[in-house]
């Protein structure tokens, strides 16, 4: 079903109100360490406190300190300030988002992408590889076709990152996937059987998946276990999408996802292996399935052609002839 004018334009407004957003929170993340004043000795000391409790004086209280802390608040007031601004008109696209029954992903993994994203780990370093990137590759074909195939009670993030990447971060700050859980709900605790797992208190499931390739490049600190899989290095080819969409309870989040031909395929071949739990395989196979359609149909920039065949390892060469054999003499109905 293709979106209607306006579907497309609270999409668009959506991207453009969260970018705005996302700006303005990351900015004022900035201001985390705190200024205040400390006596000490019958004088007084301008002194910054970090995330983690560590002080650290500034120097006495004289000219030059008393404009830094003024200077600390009015650009602390000013962006938050700007935040909840950008914050109000972006609840709102939400709302309409949600009206309009646009693909949502669970309220859980829309808060995890949130704080992913103010901490920079979208752009390089994260994946949404499970059925919640459905939500994104649904506004990037600008049509719903995975009605009843996005219902998940878990949520898969692989790990992208290379080690330039996975350095130039730790220089910032330690990289924690489980503190950053922790960090949005307390309860959150690594399941000690599967230590590339971790569940809240409402037995919500997190995991954290890794390409051999990507392995060497995990902080000592990201706090979970992921195992090596190597199909996960076929979901690291291609263009991935990034889109803006919204958690259930209405709260955006940023969905950074593998190219679809690359997902949709993995689908298939998922679908048919025995390791898979044999509840899960039958929806792997009509994701897949539905996936590829929307892509011949509504997605020419992801092309499927004899060159992206050509790219294809031979595991998933027999599900792509298969499908595009099963495509012949088959016509897409189109509105236009």
């Amino acid at each position: 079903m293709k979106f209607n004018d306006e579907s497309l334009r609270v999409a668009a407004n959506l991207r453009q109100f969260y970018d705005a957003w996302i700006e303005s929170a990351r900015e004022l993340d900035t201001c985390d360490v705190r200024l205040f004043w400390k006596a000490v000795n019958g004088a007084e000391y301008l002194v910054s406190r970090n995330r983690h409790g560590s002080e650290r004086s500034l120097g006495r209280r004289a000219a030059a300190t008393e404009q830094q802390f003024d200077d600390y608040a009015q650009r602390k007031l000013r962006l938050t300030e700007q935040e909840e601004a950008r914050a109000l008109r972006l609840q709102e696209t939400c709302r309409l988002y949600i009206a309009l029954r646009l693909g949502a992903i669970a309220s859980e993994a829309a808060a995890i992408l949130r704080a992913a994203d103010r901490r920079g780990l979208l752009d390089n370093c994260l994946r949404v590889v499970g059925t919640n990137a459905l939500a994104a590759y649904e506004l990037e074909a600008a049509s719903r076709f995975a009605i009843g195939m996005d219902s998940t009670e878990d949520f898969d993030l692989a790990w992208s990152a290379d080690k330039k990447t996975a350095l130039a971060l730790a220089a910032q700050s330690p990289v924690s996937i489980f503190g950053m859980l922790k960090a949005i709900d307390s309860t959150y605790t690594i399941n000690s059987e599967r230590p590339f797992q971790a569940r809240n208190a409402k037995a919500y499931e997190v995991e954290l998946l890794v390409a051999p390739s990507r392995v060497a490049a995990l902080p000592g600190s990201i706090g979970l276990a992921p195992i090596p899989l190597p199909e996960q290095e076929w979901l690291l080819e291609g263009r991935p999408v990034d889109q803006v969409v919204c958690g259930r309870n209405g709260t955006p989040a940023r969905i950074v996802a593998p190219d679809p031909r690359w997902f949709a395929l993995h689908k298939l071949w998922m679908s048919d292996q025995d390791k898979r739990n044999p509840l899960k395989r039958p929806k792997d196979k009509r994701q897949g399935e539905a996936l590829l359609s929307a892509i011949t149909a509504e997605m020419p920039h992801y092309p499927l052609d004899e060159a992206f065949r050509a790219t294809l390892p031979p595991e998933l060469v027999p599900y792509f002839d298969a499908w595009r054999g099963a495509q012949v003499g088959l016509t897409t109905p189109r509105l236009f």
